[in-house]
């Protein structure tokens, strides 16, 4: 193992084990519900993941992106361009075969890998799998523009993927430049664009599966087929100063999708999307999302939990520093009847609000279906959740929306410094049905009920 791997393993390592320290947790994960009550808050914020090592850029996040850029620099390295391959880079042409072939060359490569996808050039490539494990470290440069093919018949072998990172360790994917979906032609054909159209699953543009010590940043991820950008069952992730757009009206086209995925790190991204800015799912632990601006787009979504019957289970999230503008959702938690398993110990904080039609949702009677969700007695257990220095406008009277269930109510609820005007023609109000607060909540509008 060379020098600079091995540097940058142990700073991965490192960054690793400084997110599980700071969870602050114990017990496997999961507190007595009046374990933290002592603090002159009125609320001992240990029983709440922390984070507070990662609020900035930490010391362990500053030497991993210096190793990262020491990787390119470095004197013993691979240097894998694309252009050296066959991809010819000017938008028409087929570059997959190219890609495929260079990726193949850095995989093996016993020294580290400077992947190089050049400036000023578009490159066309259809469905690709980047697959692991490889020899060593990979730096995957994007300068230019990836582009995908908008011929619904090159994604007949797997409706669900353009872009695959699958099993790769010690992988950072920059550059500055751009990866686009060129997802118009799949908005056009979907039912909740048109409800004549049937409805059919959508390629997500890039995905990283199984991917270990990752980090990536500096990009522009734009027009999707569906979701843009999905973290699956990885661990030690770190994404920044990314760019995710797509039009208001664009169907299913989440920003950020992250689902069992654990110590991942999302900062400084802007995110203006058809859905969901950020949306985390069953599996995740460990998620800190910091420095976001969302809108348009449906907000910062824990869930959908417990679909069909099914155990879920989210826990330590923090959602600290956003601004969210013009959305048809806040910070919000949906889960479904029927299901089973928890969404706790999430925390959302320093958040400002512009104009949002529902800022603060819990929604556990969550049903996205034509036909009416029939009554459950079990449910998805929401507990220990904390809303702390929340303030902005709803465009929608109902600012603050609880709708817990009866059998499972929402436990551990914490509502300090929150602050929600209504519109300039309408007063704000809360709901709150079946909701167990730990201590009086400082709120504005106070529940109605």
């Amino acid at each position: 193992m060379g020098v600079q791997k091995y540097i940058y393993l142990c700073i991965l390592i490192a960054f690793s084990l400084n997110l599980t320290s700071t969870s602050g947790l114990s017990n496997g994960g999961h507190l007595p519900s009046n374990a933290y009550l002592q603090q002159e808050s009125g609320y001992d914020l240990r029983a709440f993941p922390s984070y507070s090592g990662l609020h900035s850029e930490n010391d362990s996040y500053k030497t991993f992106m210096k190793i990262r850029r020491s990787l390119s620099a470095a004197s013993v390295q691979t240097v894998v361009n694309v252009l050296d391959f066959g991809a010819k880079g000017d938008g028409a042409t087929d570059d997959t075969k190219a890609f495929e072939t260079a990726w193949a060359k850095a995989c093996s490569s016993s020294a580290e890998v400077n992947f190089v996808v050049p400036k000023n050039r578009n490159f066309l490539v259809k469905q690709i799998k980047f697959s692991g494990p490889c020899k060593s470290g990979i730096a995957m440069q994007i300068g230019g523009a990836i582009i995908a093919s908008d011929d619904r018949s090159d994604y007949s072998k797997d409706r669900r993927h353009w872009i695959v990172f699958h099993g790769v360790e010690n992988l950072v994917v920059s550059g500055g430049g751009v990866v686009n979906g060129n997802g118009k032609i799949w908005w056009q054909n979907s039912c909740k664009t048109n409800k004549a159209n049937p409805c059919t699953v959508a390629p997500t543009a890039l995905t990283f599966y199984q991917c270990t010590n990752l980090g990536v940043n500096n990009l522009k991820i734009e027009n999707p087929q569906q979701i843009h950008l999905s973290f699956e069952k990885c661990k030690n992730v770190q994404v920044s100063n990314l760019v995710v757009t797509a039009p208001g009206n664009s169907p299913n086209t989440d920003g950020i999708h992250v689902t069992d995925t654990q110590n991942i790190k999302i900062s400084s991204t802007t995110i203006a999307t058809g859905d969901d800015c950020i949306s985390i799912v069953s599996g995740s632990q460990k998620v800190l999302a910091t420095g976001i601006t969302c809108g348009p787009g449906h907000g910062i979504s824990i869930g959908s939990l417990g679909a069909g019957n099914s155990e879920a289970d989210v826990s330590d999230i923090v959602i600290n520093g956003a601004k969210l503008s013009g959305t048809t959702n806040g910070v919000r938690i949906k889960t479904w009847q029927g299901g089973s398993g928890r969404a706790s110990n999430i925390k959302f904080q320093n958040i400002e609000m512009e104009n949002v039609e529902n800022p603060i949702i819990i929604d556990q009677h969550y049903c996205d279906q034509d036909k009416p969700c029939k009554e459950e007695s079990s449910a998805v257990q929401v507990e220990n959740i904390l809303y702390q220095n929340i303030k902005g406008t709803s465009a929608s009277k109902v600012a603050i929306a609880f709708d817990c269930s009866k059998s499972h109510p929402c436990e551990g609820i914490v509502m300090q410094n929150v602050k929600l005007e209504g519109g300039s023609t309408t007063n704000s109000k809360a709901v709150c049905n079946n909701v167990k607060f730990l201590n009086p909540p400082t709120i504005s509008p106070n529940c109605a009920n």
